[in-house]
């Protein structure tokens, strides 16, 4: 069973945390992990890219000269592709590029990559997070440099505190989220991962197998 070191804000060990087997102790399967990161990535493409083909630019559709006898290439008409202000051939139109990859395949992935900040060591567990009576961002830098100043930090909260993520929000690199919504994007993406210990109860009821 995985243990891992409760700390409180000032990186100080005040106790230490078991870590269910199932989610942050399962092997890590890279396929699925690239499966779901490229799924994720498609789903955020807009889809809005546009070309305009034959059928959508302005000209004469008649042909400009007779077929032989001119010393000039053949020609159909006006909008075709090889000509100035032609239509594009088999460009981008608009389309919708997300799709969904099975249920139990994206719990895998999520569990395979929490597995991998454990085995990292990028992984740190807060008995509790701060609390701000307003946003304040020099404490969370303050925090984060207490932590070792990871380049890139992942929050994962119980329920997100506005304070909290509106003094975050400013520091780049950085990213609140709650803990039922985590996905493997995330995980990988951000160095180090910041969690309490009502996040970590929230992800193994979430995705428990």
């Amino acid at each position: 069973m995985p243990v891992i070191d409760l700390i409180n804000i000032k990186r100080e060990k005040v106790g230490e945390l078991e870590l269910k087997p199932d989610i942050f102790g399962v092997e890590v399967k890279k396929h699925l992990l690239h499966e779901a990161v490229v799924m994720q990535l498609a789903n955020r493409r807009r889809g809005t890219a546009s070309t305009k083909t034959i059928a959508d630019v302005s000209g004469s559709t008649a042909k400009p000269w007779r077929q032989k006898g001119t010393g000039r290439a053949r020609a159909g008409h006006k909008r075709s592709p090889l000509w100035r202000g032609g239509g594009i051939v088999f460009g981008p139109k608009p389309r919708d590029y997300s799709y969904q990859i099975p249920k139990k395949v994206r719990q895998v992935a999520i569990r395979s990559a929490l597995s991998l900040k454990i085995q990292q060591n990028k992984f740190l567990v807060l008995d509790k997070m701060i609390e701000l009576a307003q946003p304040k961002t020099k404490e969370i830098v303050s925090l984060l440099s207490n932590l070792g100043s990871p380049k890139r930090a992942l929050f994962l909260l119980l329920e997100i505190d506005k304070n909290f993520l509106l003094s975050a929000r400013n520091i780049p690199g950085v990213k609140v989220a709650q803990a039922r919504a985590v996905n493997v994007y995330d995980l990988l993406y951000y160095d180090t991962v910041i969690a309490t210990r009502d996040a970590i109860n929230k992800i193994e009821e979430t995705f428990k197998p």
